[in-house]
C-alpha cells in the first residue's frame, strides 16, 4: 500500500519544455513504472511535438482528456506557476505536486482562496504538494519529483518532511539499515503550501500498508505541533519526531520562507517539546532518526 500515488498513477508534466521538466521527467521515466505513468505533458505553444515519448497538450484539460492523467506535477517558473496549478486544479485532477520555488506569496494566496471558494461550492477537491518541495514517491512503483530514487526501497515506513534534504536522509538511514518505505512525502518550505503535515499524517494512520512514521519539521510556524496534538488522539502507530533548526535565532529567516521564528511556540526546543508530551519518540541529532525508529519496531 501507499499514500497518494501508486503504479497506476497517470501524471502530466507542466513546463515540461523546460530545462528542469526535461531533467526531471527523464528521471521520472527511468524510475520504476515512470514510463507508464507520465503519459503527458503541457505547453500551449508546443502542442502537438512530444518529449521522450511523452505527447505535449495545449492545456492540462486536453491532456487529461486524452491520456486519463490525474496527477500533474509543476516545473514553470515562479512567475506562472500559480496559474499553473490553478490551471490543474479547474481541470479536476486528483493531485498537483508544485516543486517550484519562489512563487510570489501573494499569487498563492489567490489559489488557495480560488481553491477553497471551489470547494464550497460543491466542485471536486484538488489535493495541493507544495509548493517549493521534492515531491512524493511510492518505491519501486513511482515516484514524481525531484528526489534521488535509488536510495528508495519498498516498505511499510512513512515519511513526511517539510525539508527535501532531510526527506533524503531519513530514507537513506532507513534503506542502509534495511527498513523500507510506504511512501515518501516532502511538504515543501513555504509559508501557503497545500497538505500539511497533519494531512499526511492521517493518511499514513489510514494506511494498512504503513507501519510507523518518521516526521521532520522545521521552525516556523504552528504546523508540526497542530499535527502532534491529532497524533496524541488518534494515531495508533508510532512516530519518530526531529526538528531542524534548533540553533536558529528568532527572528530570522532559514533556508525556506515559512521557517521564520515569530513567537514562542515556532521554535524548535518548543515544537520538541509538544512532539514528546504528544507520545512521539524525538530526537535532536538527525544522524538518529533511522535507528530511533528502528528501536520501535
Amino acid at each position: 500500500m501507499s499514500i497518494l500515488i501508486d503504479k497506476n498513477t497517470r501524471v502530466l508534466t507542466q513546463g515540461i519544455t523546460g530545462k528542469t521538466g526535461q531533467f526531471h521527467t527523464r528521471g521520472c521515466q527511468a524510475y520504476a513504472n515512470g514510463k507508464a505513468c507520465f503519459v503527458a505533458g503541457v505547453n500551449p505553444k508546443k502542442a502537438g511535438e512530444s518529449f521522450e515519448g511523452i505527447p505535449i497538450h495545449a492545456s492540462v484539460r486536453e491532456a487529461k482528456a486524452a491520456t486519463g492523467a490525474n496527477v500533474s506535477v509543476v516545473y514553470v517558473p515562479p512567475a506562472g506557476a500559480a496559474d499553473a496549478i490553478w490551471e490543474a486544479v479547474e481541470a479536476d485532477l486528483d493531485l498537483v505536486v508544485c516543486i517550484t520555488e519562489g512563487i510570489p506569496i501573494k499569487d498563492m494566496l489567490v489559489v488557495r482562496n480560488k481553491m477553497r471558494a471551489k470547494e464550497d461550492g460543491g466542485g471536486k477537491k484538488t489535493l495541493l504538494l507544495g509548493p517549493n518541495c521534492p515531491g512524493v514517491i511510492t518505491p519501486d512503483e513511482i515516484k514524481i519529483g525531484i528526489m534521488p530514487g535509488h536510495i528508495h526501497k519498498k516498505g511499510r515506513v512513512g515519511v513526511v518532511s517539510r525539508s527535501g534534504t532531510l526527506t533524503y536522509e531519513a530514507v537513506a538511514q532507513l534503506t542502509e539499515l534495511g527498513i523500507g518505505q510506504s511512501s515518501a512525502v516532502g511538504i515543501g518550505g513555504d509559508p501557503i503550501n497545500g497538505l500539511k503535515h497533519i494531512d499526511i499524517m492521517r493518511m499514513f494512520n489510514d494506511d494498512p500498508g504503513t507501519d510507523a512514521v518518521i516526521m521532520i519539521g522545521e521552525i516556523g510556524g504552528p504546523d508540526e505541533a497542530d499535527a502532534a496534538r491529532w497524533c496524541k488522539a488518534n494515531m495508533k502507530k508510532p512516530v519518530v519526531g526531529f526538528i531542524a533548526g534548533v540553533t536558529a535565532p528568532p527572528g530570522k529567516r532559514m533556508g525556506h520562507a515559512g521557517a521564520l521564528i515569530s513567537g514562542g511556540a515556532d521554535t524548535a526546543d518548543a515544537k520538541l517539546a509538544i512532539m514528546e508530551e504528544c507520545g512521539f519518540k524525538v530526537t535532536r541529532n538527525p544522524s538518529e532518526m533511522g535507528r530511533l525508529l528502528q528501536s520501535l519496531l
